[in-house]
């Protein structure tokens, strides 16, 4: 039996908190509890947020696919899922670590 030991290369990137005022500074004043983020902040967290479902090409998906549809175009790299072949078994989508793949039902099945 071979298992694989194969992982996924992703940078883990903790949520930004935004800044606020002191609990001190709350009292007797009517600013602003919380800031916001600065440009470059709120561009970090919106990367942070969208790059989730991200595919990042670490062929798991087409390891592990039991029906071999799965490739990558030479030219791009893009991931390739050939429907014809495809049984809708959801390993790909199972293993994918950044639920880059989502199994959807074909209409009229």
């Amino acid at each position: 039996m071979m298992y694989m030991t194969q992982e996924c290369k992703k940078e883990v990137v903790p949520k930004r908190k935004p800044k606020t005022l002191s609990i001190k500074a709350r009292k007797n004043n009517f600013s602003p509890v919380e800031y916001g983020f600065v440009r470059e902040e709120a561009i970090k967290e919106a990367e942070r947020c969208l790059g989730l479902r991200d595919c990042h090409y670490c062929d798991i998906c087409s390891l592990l696919c039991p029906d071999l549809c799965i490739t990558h175009d030479e030219k791009t790299g893009e991931v390739l899922i050939d429907l014809d072949y495809c049984k809708g078994c959801g390993i790909c989508a199972a293993v994918c670590p950044k639920q880059a793949i989502e199994m959807v039902m074909e209409e009229g099945k």
